[in-house]
């Protein structure tokens, strides 16, 4: 730390009574405890015994709590995204993220491959059938297959839309469920 920063932080102290302490690769932290909106927190509403900020990554789930509609509505964002998300300027062609990617030889179909695992993985978690499940994971292998493919590839990654394919399926075998 230099002698500015030292007569910076000595200036500057917490905005208000309401310090909290956090120690960082040991360096000790000062300062107010902000919320994601930018509101301060009072110290005294904290939980007793909390010094400085942890997390237990072992236990996070972001997506825990969702619905099974909310669930494929992020699959499908996500299929969208990868598939049909922006328009060749002057053609009615859309293409996606996974077009992009497939772009960097080997290593880029590779990525859009598991990307495109992983929505059918989430599939079956949503308790998709084996032949559903058995006939999404077909349109990744014939588009990882053939778009592996040098330029050709690239072309049929754009053209066949396996993601959006796979959604659906998804989408017929859970309308049927209901």
């Amino acid at each position: 730390m230099t002698m500015h920063d030292r007569n910076f932080a000595s200036r500057r102290g917490p905005r208000s009574g309401t310090a909290s302490h956090a120690t960082f690769s040991g360096r000790e932290a000062h300062g107010p405890i902000i919320d994601q909106e930018g509101h301060e927190i009072p110290r005294e509403s904290l939980p007793r015994g909390l010094q400085g900020f942890g997390f237990n990554f072992g236990s996070a789930n972001p997506f825990g709590n969702l619905t099974r509609e909310q669930r494929f509505a992020r699959l499908e964002a996500l299929a969208k995204l990868l598939d049909i998300a922006f328009v060749l300027p002057g053609t009615k062609i859309r293409y996606g993220v996974d077009g992009v990617i497939g772009l960097i030889p080997v290593v880029g179909d590779i990525i859009a491959t598991a990307l495109s695992l992983w929505l059918v993985r989430e599939a079956r978690a949503l308790g998709a059938p084996w032949h559903i499940t058995a006939r999404m994971l077909g349109n990744v292998a014939v588009q990882g297959v053939v778009g592996s493919v040098p330029v050709a590839g690239d072309a049929f990654d754009v053209l066949f839309r396996a993601n959006m394919r796979n959604i659906r399926l998804l989408r017929r075998w859970m309308e049927k469920q209901r």
